[in-house]
């Protein structure tokens, strides 16, 4: 009986060190596709946000980056992240704006995460586009249909509210009928981009 229970215990080790082997021998052969795939789907949404523009990593990204928690706390949006900024720039190389990508984690489903282009020139928005969530077919989900889109190129770089009463200024949105907390996320994650543009790249006049 015992020796019974010692193969079985052995057994059922060996089970699982194998599974672990082979499952970080997986995760290690997919790990450099998937990140190309974000990557390439990435460059991708900026080219949507920001049309006819080439796209150059800043000199200083990462202290950009690294310093935007101050950028966040000072507009109440700690809870947001900017994960990447690029500088846009035009067929002679001339610097014309940024593109972000960031995330609210405050959606209906979770993470919300998009995609800006905003003009150094106008400091309005270029375009906008969803990356990716997890929010309710037929209602937050919304969030990637054209219309809605659409309402934030033009929009001032100051801040985005949305509105349920019919967006009359150029820093409202409407909201999605009926995902309140998508619209919420969603505006979030946009402000969080322009309170780093607002502060770490903006020039001054």
């Amino acid at each position: 009986m015992k020796n019974k229970f010692l193969k079985n215990c052995l057994a059922l080790f060996l089970i699982t060190l194998v599974a672990g082997v082979s499952l970080a021998f997986v995760n290690e052969i997919t790990k450099e596709p998937i990140a190309q795939a974000q990557d390439k789907a990435r460059l991708e949404a900026y080219e949507v946000v920001y049309p006819d523009a080439q796209f150059e990593a800043l000199d200083n990204t990462d202290e950009i980056l690294k310093a935007s928690s101050a950028s966040l706390k000072k507009e109440n949006l700690s809870q947001c992240t900017v994960d990447d900024v690029l500088k846009a720039t035009d067929k002679n190389g001339n610097l014309i704006g940024y593109v972000f990508s960031a995330t609210s984690p405050s959606g209906y489903g979770g993470d919300v995460k998009v995609a800006i282009g905003v003009s150094a020139k106008t400091n309005k928005l270029t375009g906008f586009t969803v990356l990716s969530h997890s929010e309710t077919a037929g209602l937050g989900a919304k969030a990637t249909e054209d219309d809605f889109k659409s309402q934030f190129i033009g929009k001032s770089a100051n801040g985005i509210n949305y509105t349920k009463n019919g967006a009359s200024s150029d820093n409202e949105i409407d909201a999605l009928s009926g995902a309140t907390i998508t619209s919420n996320a969603v505006c979030e994650a946009v402000d969080s981009a322009l309170a780093v543009y607002n502060n770490q790249l903006k020039e001054v006049d």
